[in-house]
């Protein structure tokens, strides 16, 4: 992909070029696939013209964790983000005073919780200027700037930046999935746990009922990397045959999308008021209705013919309409899980 687009950097560390060439990745026809081989050379500037445009809208639209959770029936939808954290944590079973790296740690919401809620030191490692500052803004807010640091980093090359044996636990959290092979993070992240160490992960993978030979599954797919900036979605046996080639012992692996829960992960998104699970659940569910996806998307527009957005942030918004409709489509069809859970043990102790 090439563009002759000025790269212009702004205060907040946002690149206007990288937004504005965001959706140049994909093929225009997203029934084909053309552009996957770019998409994966390219995965820091897919990620970043990603995020750039996407942050604000992710933190208006959904919270500090942009992730998704399992409902229970009545279960408030923040409260149900942080006990989706807990219990990483728990199954991790991280220790007060353990060193935890966060792999793509976002905007530190994740980090945040797990470190209150387990009483850890955290290492948030995010490739992203823009979402780094707003994570520290955000832990010097909440006070726990002595239990969270954040640093600028690829996590393709973790142990270069952090050593080796240098983290009691590691976790990511929706995160891996931009990486350009699993195999590849899943080693970094090896190489800088200790021996005997943990790695828990919640992983983005289409399911043993997807089929990239037939054209309706494989266009999901595509929109969901649309949506979402992932270079390529891959499978869950293929998640699993990473861990194994990299030589982690999976302690536990189970797809909680899976899981007979009356409440479906995916229904924030569908739009539909009457499912909100609690009063203030509403705004959340009218915020992807069509009312209210028009609403963002015009004062979007707005601020960005004002020179108040990035130029490319509608762009992006429409990107994340894509998003909302393929993992929508995708959760009810089983095609797709955002919540492969894995936990793993570095070998040695």
């Amino acid at each position: 992909m090439s563009s002759s687009t000025a790269t212009v950097v702004s205060k907040d560390g946002r690149i206007d070029s990288r937004i504005q060439n965001y959706t140049g990745f994909w093929e225009k026809d997203l029934k084909k696939d053309g552009s996957v081989d770019s998409r994966v050379e390219n995965y820091t500037e897919v990620i970043n013209g990603y995020y750039d445009g996407a942050t604000e809208l992710y933190e208006y639209g959904w919270s500090q964790s942009f992730h998704f959770s399992r409902f229970y029936k009545g279960e408030g939808f923040y409260q149900s983000l942080a006990r989706h954290e807990h219990y990483l944590a728990h199954q991790m079973q991280l220790k007060p005073g353990m060193r935890v790296l966060d792999v793509g740690c976002g905007v530190g919401g994740p980090a945040r919780e797990i470190a209150a809620f387990a009483d850890v030191r955290i290492v948030g490692v995010n490739n992203n200027d823009f979402q780094l500052g707003r994570a520290r803004k955000y832990t010097l807010k909440s006070g726990q700037q002595n239990d969270i640091q954040y640093v600028k980093g690829d996590f393709m090359k973790l142990c270069e930046q952090f050593g080796e044996e240098s983290f009691d636990a590691v976790y990511a959290i929706e995160a891996t999935v931009h990486a350009p092979t699993w195999e590849g993070v899943y080693s970094e992240i090896k190489k800088v746990l200790k021996p005997g160490g943990i790695f828990g992960v919640y992983e983005w993978c289409m399911t043993a009922t997807w089929d990239p030979s037939i054209p309706q599954d494989k266009e999901i797919a595509h929109k969901i990397e649309l949506g979402n900036g992932i270079p390529e979605m891959r499978s869950v046996a293929r998640c699993l045959e990473a861990f194994d080639a990299v030589g982690f012992e999976i302690l536990h692996q189970e797809d909680l999308a899976e899981r007979d829960d009356p409440v479906r992960w995916y229904y924030p998104l569908e739009g539909d008021l009457s499912k909100a699970q609690t009063f203030w659940d509403v705004f959340t569910c009218w915020r992807t209705s069509w009312s209210g996806i028009l609403v963002t998307q015009t004062v979007v527009w707005l601020l960005e013919k004002a020179r108040l957005a990035p130029k490319g942030t509608h762009d992006v918004g429409e990107a994340l309409i894509v998003a909302a409709n393929s993992l929508v489509e995708g959760g009810q069809k089983k095609l797709f899980t955002p919540m492969l859970l894995v936990i793993a043990r570095k070998p040695g102790v």
